[in-house]
């Protein structure tokens, strides 16, 4: 049953340093208990570590990190006559973009390792190269799309 009443999507006002929406979107979602200051400069720090690691625009690498980890296909359930089935769906683009920022966070913060500066800079930078637990979160997630395909007939 499909709810009546959708909020509308709130507009992300760019970032103060790089003027970039997405880099403002992962600042509210490391955000903890309200604090954007703290969460901005741990980002930026992480930003600074890339640029003295690999000499190349941090935005870069960040984009990169977002593109790689961010999920074509992912399942959902549904039920079909008493009977759950795994449906294999295409994520829409928001969708992709928050999950993809959501498991790099997760992942970072799981990281064994010093500062969260460091970790998320690590975490970046290995998404970017398509390694690093994010990207495989998102591969796992792909191989039981492609594993459940026999119910895409099931589309929600």
């Amino acid at each position: 049953m499909a709810r009546r009443y959708t909020p509308e999507k709130r507009e992300v006002s760019p970032d103060i340093k790089y003027q970039n929406r997405d880099v403002q979107e992962m600042i509210n979602r490391i955000m903890i208990k309200g604090k954007k200051s703290t969460a901005a400069s741990l980002l930026y720090d992480a930003f600074d570590l890339i640029e003295e690691r690999t000499g190349k625009d941090p935005l870069e690498t960040f984009d990169a990190a977002i593109k790689s980890v961010s999920p074509m296909m992912e399942v959902k359930p549904r039920r079909v006559g008493g009977a759950t089935y795994q449906v294999p769906m295409e994520v829409e683009p928001s969708r992709r973009k928050n999950l993809a920022m959501r498991w790099i966070i997760t992942a970072a913060r799981a990281r064994s390792g010093k500062s969260f500066a460091e970790k998320m800079a690590n975490e970046l930078m290995d998404a970017a190269t398509n390694t690093g637990a994010a990207f495989r979160r998102r591969e796992e997630a792909h191989r039981m799309a492609e594993a459940n395909r026999a119910f895409s007939h099931f589309r929600l």
